[in-house]
């Protein structure tokens, strides 16, 4: 999974979002690094529509313009849990590592 599909899952984990809503909690969650634009945003939840990991929970307008709800679906839920869990077990391989210095500021295994 690329890292902005797991930050859009994960932005509506708690609650159903709108667009723009999403964006500005996947840029918090990922302390800035995914800065999703629009088209991005609105093409992977078209194809996670598609893959019923979310849904439109509520369609409004307001000021004239549509405003999609979306939400997380429990196949959407377990996906983004296998991520996590996958990146979990990725990063233990290196957090439970032991290193000894060497040389030149690099690192070996003890």
């Amino acid at each position: 999974m690329r890292e902005p599909t797991y930050f859009i899952l994960a932005a509506l984990q708690d609650e159903p979002l709108h667009g723009y809503a999403i964006v500005k909690r996947a840029q918090e969650l990922s302390d800035g690094r995914v800065r999703l634009t629009t088209g991005t945003l609105y093409a992977a939840l078209d194809r996670l529509t598609g893959e019923e990991m979310v849904r439109v929970a509520e369609e409004a307008v307001v000021n004239g313009r549509a405003r999609r709800t979306y939400e997380l679906t429990q196949r959407g839920m377990s996906a983004l849990t296998a991520e996590a869990e996958r990146m979990a077990a990725a990063a233990s391989v290196v957090r439970n590592r032991s290193v000894r210095p060497m040389a030149a500021g690099r690192v070996v295994p003890a």
